[in-house]
């Protein structure tokens, strides 16, 4: 489904992805851990365009997309959820959702997502629908940020950081949140800090360590593996 093969990526003269290389196959979900400064969201930023290589390829379903504009690479299928939400504070619940709002341009597996699926998924989205985004909890404005990349009907949704800052009852519902979208057969690939979780969740790892893949396999083998989890990651 999405192909990164030798990305190379730079701000302006630190050079922060070197050959990054790996894959994420249709409706799997791929854990891309790491410390701070590891390069996961410059990965992500990447991937979506805000951040083009400088040498290396982005493929999605067969197609070069790497070097396009960003909102092309939406178009063509690939959503995210940024760290920090980014959400509309000014906006409605509602016109935050419904500014993002595309049909599907694509076939495959991934489901097809419209207001009234969102308010499904999140009936407290639904109950505050014409409130001003910025009135929210920290957890109802990750809900917000999730529906909004899903009204783009993505076959590739990337979450960078979904958990930060959240009470930990609110990162459990974080999480059955993200399996049952990768239930529903989307694509995802999951930036987070939250080691437990990510490894619970995904069917892939891929580590970074200073702008370089360090590991990449099952999500079973690396949570098997404590010393790759203790020099790459911390203890957890």
């Amino acid at each position: 489904m999405l192909e990164l093969s030798n990305i190379d990526a730079y701000y302006g003269e630190s050079h922060v992805l070197h050959g990054l290389s790996f894959s994420l196959g249709e409706g799997r979900l791929l854990g891309l851990l790491g410390r701070n400064g590891a390069g996961k969201s410059t990965c992500m930023s990447t991937v979506v365009g805000f951040l083009p290589p400088k040498r290396g390829t982005v493929v999605l379903a067969g197609e070069r997309v790497s070097g396009w504009a960003p909102e092309n690479i939406s178009r063509r299928g690939i959503s995210l959820v940024p760290q920090g939400r980014r959400i509309f504070r000014s906006l409605t619940v509602k016109e935050n959702l419904q500014v993002a709002e595309r049909l599907p341009s694509h076939g495959g597996r991934s489901p097809v997502w419209s207001l009234a699926r969102v308010f499904e998924i999140f009936p407290r989205l639904k109950e505050r629908q014409g409130q001003f985004a910025g009135s929210l909890s920290g957890g109802e404005q990750q809900m917000l940020a999730i529906g909004r990349a899903l009204m783009s009907n993505p076959r590739v949704l990337l979450m960078d950081e979904p958990s930060e800052g959240l009470a930990p009852q609110i990162v459990a519902d974080v999480g059955r949140t993200i399996a049952l979208l990768k239930g529903e057969g989307l694509s995802i690939i999951l930036v987070e800090q939250n080691i437990k979780m990510t490894l619970n969740l995904a069917d892939e790892v891929v580590i970074i360590n200073t702008g370089r893949v360090a590991f990449c396999g099952s999500a079973a083998q690396a949570a098997a593996d404590q010393e790759l989890i203790s020099r790459h990651l911390g203890v957890f």
